[in-house]
Order: C-alpha cells, then structure tokens, then sequence
C-alpha cells in the first residue's frame, strides 16, 4: 500500500486561492470505456491544468482531497481513475484492493483513459497540460510524456520504471522525477538503469532524489518530511512555470 490510511496530501507552499469548483464525475473513451474522475477548479488560475494518476488504489479519497490541493495552488485539476473496464465506475475507498485488477491493467487502457481525461480538462481550460502521478501513476505520467497527448511535461513521484515499457525512449515532453532515496519498490540501480536509457535518447528531464526519504514520502502526516514536501512542491510549480510552451508530438 502506498499509503497509511491516516495520510493526508501536503498543501503548496503558495497558495494562490481557494477551489471554486469540485466533485466526481464519470468520463466515456473512444474504445467505450467509462471511468471515475474527479474535477477540482481553481479561484485564481494560473493558466496551467494538471492530469493527477493516482497509485494503486485508483481514485481514491487522497487524490480526490490532492486535486483540491492543486486547485488550490491554481490549476485546473482532473484525477483519473484506472479501473473502469474491471470494477466499474464506484468508489475506491480504502476497502478497495487495487492489486485485484492492477494485472487487468494494461498500458493502452491508461493512455485511452488518460487520453479522455485531456480532452475534457482541455474543454475546460485550453492551457498547458501537465500529468502529475505517484507510485503507478508516476511510472505512467513518465509514460505519458511520449504518448502524444500534447502534454507541457510529466511528473512522477517514485515510478517503477517498469510501466514505461516501450515508450522508454521515444521522444516525449519533459520530464520531472521526483524519486525517494529509502524506496523500498524501487532501487538506486533501476533508476539509475532509467535516467541511463533517457540519456541515450536524448530526453529531456529532472531528476531529484530525497535522500532518505521512503515511498509514498509526500504525505502531509510524515511530520520528518515536511521540507521533502514543500520542496517538491516548489520543484512542481517551477517545472510547470519554465515549461508552459512545450507539448510532446
């Protein structure tokens, strides 16, 4: 499990105003797929909206409580949800096990969905979009940096390099990584082994490593990793601010 049942998302450092807007919503993809979402506006737009790919558990409450923390930050916020086609569009509260249906997850079902979720952020707001993902979802948003969803740039928390499979070194927006130096679901070897194969591509990319920090470290109630949240924090809205222009092919 990526977090405890207590954990609670950091707040941004700056707080630009509150949500204006929030709550569930369901999401259909080309392929007839349905799947949970949840939207949260800004008061104060910074111009700039976010696609948040939560860990295992899908849609949980932390993501949906995250959104807001984004919103509240400035961007316009949808969190995606990864198992409509196995376990349909209902809530993923914490009696919810994602490992039941991670094995029926496969990539091209992220990018249908994720593809979806880009369509109606941009419905909402036509700025630049950014996928923000953690544990799974931050393996993925690296993924869906070379998708060829016209994304400004992908962020990740802690991803197994794993779910980058075959768009490892394709051309992709830039990427930021944002890795735990105690990862006990991830070596110094494999990320090593990841920024090693990025570089050979060419790919664009950040990658800051929090010494002793563990997985699943950016949880408002690890009291020792208060400055590790801020400054990841700082490090996001930094990357989203430098790479408004950009979009992947």
């Amino acid at each position: 499990m990526c977090h405890d049942i207590d954990s609670r998302p950091p707040a941004a450092p700056v707080v630009t105003g509150g949500v204006t807007e929030h709550g569930p919503l369901e999401i259909g993809t080309v392929d007839g797929n349905r799947f949970r979402a949840y939207r949260a506006a800004p008061a104060v737009p910074n111009g700039r909206s976010v696609l948040l790919l939560p860990d295992v558990r899908g849609l949980h409450p932390f993501y949906a409580s995250l959104a807001r923390r984004f919103a509240e930050a400035g961007f316009h916020t949808l969190v995606m949800d990864y198992y409509g086609r196995s376990a349909g569009t209902g809530d993923r509260d914490d009696s919810f096990d994602g490992y039941d249906h991670l094995a029926l997850l496969e990539p091209l079902h992220v990018e249908t969905d994720a593809a979806a979720a880009a369509a109606a952020i941009r419905a909402w707001h036509p700025g630049p979009l950014f996928s923000v993902g953690f544990c799974l979802g931050g393996g993925y948003s690296w993924r869906l940096g070379a998708a060829g969803l016209g994304l400004a740039g992908a962020i990740g928390f802690y991803g197994p390099p794993r779910f980058l499979g075959d768009r490892t070194t394709e051309p992709s927006a830039p990427l930021l990584m944002l890795l735990a130096g105690a990862d006990v679901a991830t070596t110094p070897e494999e990320y090593a082994a990841l920024t090693a194969a990025f570089d050979r591509a060419g790919k664009e990319y950040e990658a800051h490593v929090y010494d002793g920090a563990p997985h699943s470290f950016f949880d408002d109630a690890y009291d020792q990793w208060q400055e590790a949240c801020a400054d990841a924090w700082r490090r996001i809205l930094g990357f989203t601010a430098r790479h408004v222009g950009e979009a992947d092919a």
